[in-house]
């Protein structure tokens, strides 16, 4: 097997557990299916987070506002216009990637490190909020928002829905993994590890910081304009802070920064918790707040690199032994 096919085998052996669940394990059950649908949402949210925050430190808690941006639209146009819904959600996706990328511009302009990239972009997040529930005449406040067009197959509680989103991640992770492998990885690690250092290797900084702001964000505008149409109905709950920035935060953060599989193994956790937790969202949230502090204290790196650095070590205890037991077997 090749470098490439190297590359490929962990999204190959994902697409194929994902294919393989419906039949072997949830069925026809639409509680199950739409549990799976709804984590499936979630690690694609995250893979697009994970672009950005993982691949260039740019720390953008906005998650929900950009995913909201993109599903606003699509029911917006959908029912305002004549577009069909996939161009609706098309323009919604190129929204969600223009204001990333306008959000990293900003930061790069202004020379924002970590933590006050999150503060404006947080602010962006609650302006957004305030934006969905003042203009009701187009996003009907809290009452929600129908989305047309609808297809019952590709609800989230369906089979077909689950394989819609299942489609989508796949999709992410093969992109999240080319770029990886392209010019553009290279540069996004080097940001990562050292931005001076990159800067004074030839790495245009800004023109990275935006690219992977735009293909992030389109991404994360990318889910929320589908699970918009497969939901049928969304409201500013849909994608509020702390339903969606904070889960995204902490699935990514768990299955580890920058890593290619970190997202979908932190939301197939977390679903979990989440399904056990359902009767208790106060304590969810106390849960979520340990987590994190656990998290960058003890696992700073994610579960992923954590796994990954115990197994090297075991190799390593094991070469000397070997080393030492070939003279006496001579």
């Amino acid at each position: 097997m090749g470098r490439l096919g190297l590359a490929l085998a962990p999204i190959a052996v994902t697409a194929a557990v994902l294919a393989l669940l419906p039949p072997l394990w949830f069925g026809d059950s639409p509680y199950t299916t739409s549990l799976a649908a709804q984590a499936l949402v979630f690690a694609s949210y995250g893979v697009g987070f994970n672009l950005v925050f993982g691949s260039t430190n740019q720390l953008f808690l906005c998650v929900g506002a950009l995913a909201g941006l993109a599903g606003y639209t699509t029911g917006i146009l959908a029912e305002r216009t004549s577009l069909s819904i996939w161009l609706a959600a098309a323009v919604g996706t190129a929204a969600a990637a223009v204001v990333g990328g306008l959000l990293s511009w900003i930061s790069v302009r202004r020379s924002l490190g970590v933590i006050f990239t999150g503060i404006v972009t947080l602010v962006f997040s609650l302006a957004f909020t305030n934006l969905l529930l003042g203009q009701r005449d187009l996003t009907q406040g809290e009452t929600g928002l129908v989305v047309p067009q609808a297809a019952a197959d590709l609800a989230e509680d369906r089979v077909g829905g689950y394989y819609l989103f299942a489609g989508l991640l796949v999709a992410f992770l093969l992109v999240f993994r080319a770029l990886q492998l392209s010019r553009a990885g290279w540069a996004f690690r080097a940001l990562r590890d050292d931005e001076v250092a990159a800067e004074l290797s030839g790495v245009d900084v800004a023109r990275y910081r935006i690219y992977a702001a735009a293909v992030g964000s389109a991404m994360i505008g990318l889910t929320g304009a589908l699970y918009a149409y497969s939901a049928g109905f969304i409201s500013p709950a849909t994608y509020a802070f702390e339903r969606v920035d904070v889960r995204v935060l902490v699935l990514v953060a768990f299955g580890g920064l920058g890593t290619l599989l970190g997202p979908v193994l932190g939301a197939g956790v977390f679903a979990f918790v989440d399904e056990r937790l359902t009767e208790s969202l106060q304590l969810r949230e106390v849960l979520y707040g340990l987590f994190v502090i656990a998290l960058f204290l003890g696992f700073r790196r994610g579960i992923v690199h954590t796994a990954a650095d115990l197994v090297r070590r075991l190799r390593a205890r094991r070469r000397p032994a070997a080393v030492k037991e070939q003279p006496a077997a001579k």
